[in-house]
């Protein structure tokens, strides 16, 4: 009897969790992303430039001619062993060598090789072409985002930072969405696209300044490691306007996960008004770097940088998370001598573990380390004014 409960026991347990499992799936159902991933998907993201076509081509032309050869060799193998088998009377041969074979199995493998290498070379030497590109843009790994600067083309002196949506992060943080609908684009979402003109080549230069990331958009057919102190390049032309969706595909640190990379391509007319929005802002954001500040002016504007780019590992509440340390009551924010903290964002510390923000505008900075000096318990009433930084930056 015992045993039989245990059983009913468990058998109950099982259907419970199935059916708890089932729940879920269902609560937290997604649908396929364009641009992105789909649902059990199996196959190669859908290309929308010419060389994901020819690496999607290339992929089912080896696979084809490996699994033909697999079924060459180990057909003829099995036949050989079912049908010279020693119970029906067969007695192996004795020969030493046969020239024939020799000759064979050295011609057959050499002319696969060709036959493999000719397609796959004509495919890598495309990808590494980046010459004559009609927009150049220097992608910068950084923990735990994406940092964009056009360079060259339409739209040069355009920069940016890429971050993954606070709203994303806060869900995954609570372990999933409080309604239960998971979006579409779970982890993907960003709050600044990188924008690229339809067919158009588009020069990609990578680099990082902290750890070995690696910028990938499968759609595209582009991976290039982004490396600490060293430029590499690759190159795209989407001939399909969208978005599409990558991530950050080595492994960079504990907040991995959290850097996608969103790329929205527009028609040409789009991205010139894109591109004549985005010089406005920065000629609205080109403050002077002499003007003094009142500490409520500068904490508006600080409290907007820290939600762009602080909030996600230091959280809103300013109290960090596991190796992050809290900026609400840290002694170098409450410190009076304002140097010590405008080292550490200038120059980042343990290790990079805290990142350099170099990258922001000495206004910046200025206002972000003023909104941390006097917000939550940090009743400081210490103003840092942009001076500060462009001195310190000396």
């Amino acid at each position: 009897m015992k045993s039989i409960s245990s059983t009913l026991a468990s058998a109950l347990t099982t259907a419970g969790v199935w059916v708890g499992s089932t729940a879920f799936s269902a609560a937290h159902a997604i649908n396929d992303l364009p641009g992105g991933p789909a649902r059990f998907q199996m196959n190669l993201h859908p290309a929308v430039t010419r060389i994901a076509e020819e690496q999607a081509w290339l992929h089912w032309f080896m696979l084809i001619i490996c699994t033909v050869i697999f079924l060459a060799v180990f057909g003829v193998m099995f036949y050989s062993i079912w049908k010279h088998r020693k119970s029906v009377g067969h007695k192996p041969a004795n020969f030493h060598e046969s020239v024939t074979v020799e000759i064979v199995w050295t011609i057959v493998p050499f002319i696969i090789v060709i036959l493999m290498a000719l397609p796959a070379t004509k495919v890598l030497v495309a990808q590494k072409d980046t010459t004559n590109a009609d927009l150049t843009i220097k992608t910068t790994g950084m923990q735990w985002k994406w940092g964009y600067d056009y360079i060259r083309g339409e739209g040069e002196g355009i920069g940016f930072v890429s971050t993954i949506d606070s709203s994303h992060r806060a869900m995954s943080d609570a372990g999933g969405p409080s309604s239960g609908v998971m979006p579409d684009d779970y982890l993907l979402k960003v709050d600044h696209p990188l924008v690229v003109p339809v067919n158009k080549k588009i020069r990609i230069i990578t680099t990082a300044n902290d750890v070995i990331h690696s910028w990938m958009v499968p759609a595209f057919g582009v991976k290039q490691d982004a490396i600490p102190g060293f430029v590499r390049d690759t190159w795209f032309r989407a001939e399909k306007t969208g978005d599409f969706y990558g991530q950050c595909v080595e492994l960079c640190g504990k907040e991995h996960a959290y850097m996608p990379i969103h790329v929205k391509v527009v028609s040409a007319e789009e991205y010139s008004s894109w591109v004549q929005g985005e010089m406005k802002k920065i000629a609205a954001k080109a403050d002077d770097p002499a003007k003094v500040w009142t500490l409520e002016d500068l904490a508006k504007r600080g409290e907007k940088v820290y939600a762009a780019n602080c909030a996600a590992c230091h959280q809103a509440s300013g109290k960090g998370a596991g190796p992050i340390k809290p900026l609400d009551g840290a002694a170098v924010v409450q410190d009076a001598d304002k140097g010590k903290q405008i080292a550490v964002l200038l120059n980042g510390q343990n290790n990079g573990t805290m990142p350099a923000w170099k990258q922001l505008s000495d206004t910046e900075i200025a206002a972000v380390i003023t909104y941390t000096k006097n917000n939550w318990s940090n009743k400081t009433g210490q103003i840092v004014q942009p001076a500060d930084i462009r001195a310190a930056r000396k």
